[in-house]
């Protein structure tokens, strides 16, 4: 096994991802952790739905990345009774794909479509008549002798879930009956997160080292799996298996992997440099920020910005993203008037 000086980690645990994400996420709402009120509505539809044995309503999940909304899918099928059938957005290239997928659904199926924004046109128009009358029309033939054939859907419930819900066209938001932002999880209910994730993995995660995971995940549940497996591979490395992960331990796995106190990842911390040494604070437009760090627009847009606006460390505005008196305060920097100037905006 790699010395933890040279900064390795094991390997199976970057291969047992997948297997790991499946294993931890919750079953049934009353696995949940966090979101209560969002709980706590779905339930009541889910239990209305049931007793008046009709099918639930389209439901929609928007939110940052990592926050549950692939587990809310499952819960939902679970809860229901119901098979749950799960592609996305991009998966579904054509109108014919979408076509056979839906006339291969059964009454009562859960259809969960991650990344629903990503459809193409042409395939969410297929989609409008199945949510809204559980009707598939189809086009039989080309040209002159083409010709119109409505087929008959049981009755499912579609489950979507998107990052970018600003993205969704009109016609198709306005089919779902219910719409529900996931937000971000705070450190409390992410100890009671990792908590169960070290039950589950067979890890003696002491109550000090679950706090040090729990503030610096970003409010994301996801993010808090992962760094609790890391964690784990440090442990194994340094003390053995088997052995009580404490605090101490904890905070050298997190700063072994660049991930300070606030949370932040090298990426995190790289934006908010360039943005103040580079840009003076900017403001500078997205494409011009991400150039300058190196990296792909969508990821900043989707991974990164999201949560250093929610905590006040970045802004935008119409002309671009500003730094905030936070962002300094946090790299340590001195605040240039301008800045100081904003401190009330902020």
């Amino acid at each position: 096994m790699s010395s933890p000086e040279r900064g390795d980690l094991t390997q199976h645990a970057v291969a047992d991802d997948v297997h790991f994400e499946a294993q931890l996420r919750p079953r049934r709402l009353d696995e949940m952790i966090g979101q209560d009120r969002l709980r706590a509505n779905l339930e009541v539809f889910i239990r209305a739905a049931l007793e008046r044995g009709e099918c639930l309503d389209h439901v929609l999940f928007h939110g940052p990345p990592g926050l549950g909304k692939t587990s809310l899918a499952g819960v939902v099928a679970a809860e229901l009774s119901a098979p749950l059938r799960t592609t996305s957005g991009p998966a579904i290239e054509r109108p014919g794909d979408l076509a056979a997928l839906l006339s291969n659904l059964e009454a009562g199926d859960v259809l969960f479509i991650d990344e629903i924004h990503r459809l193409a046109p042409s395939v969410e128009e297929i989609l409008y008549p199945a949510m809204e009358d559980f009707q598939l029309d189809l086009l039989i033939g080309q040209g002159a002798g083409a010709r119109s054939m409505r087929l008959e859907l049981p009755r499912f419930t579609l489950v979507g879930a998107t990052t970018r819900a600003g993205l969704l066209t009109s016609p198709l938001r306005d089919r779902f009956g219910w719409t529900a932002r996931l937000e971000y999880y705070p450190p409390a209910d992410l100890e009671r997160i990792l908590a169960r994730s070290a039950g589950v993995l067979g890890i003696d995660l002491e109550s000090e080292a679950r706090g040090e995971v729990a503030r610096r995940s970003r409010g994301t549940p996801r993010v808090a799996n992962r760094l609790l497996r890391r964690v784990r591979d440090f442990a194994e490395v340094e003390q053995g298996r088997g052995k009580p992960i404490g605090g101490d331990l904890a905070r050298f796995a997190l700063e072994r992997l660049d991930v300070d106190r606030a949370g932040f990842d090298r990426l995190d911390r790289l934006v908010m440099s360039t943005l103040v040494e580079k840009f003076e604070g900017g403001p500078v437009g997205l494409e011009t920020l991400a150039a300058a760090v190196g990296e792909d627009k969508g990821t900043l847009e989707d991974v990164v910005e999201p949560y250093l606006i929610h905590q006040g460390f970045l802004a935008r505005t119409p002309r671009g993203r500003v730094a905030t008196p936070r962002c300094y305060r946090h790299l340590g920097r001195e605040l240039p008037d301008a800045a100081a100037g904003q401190k009330g905006l902020f």
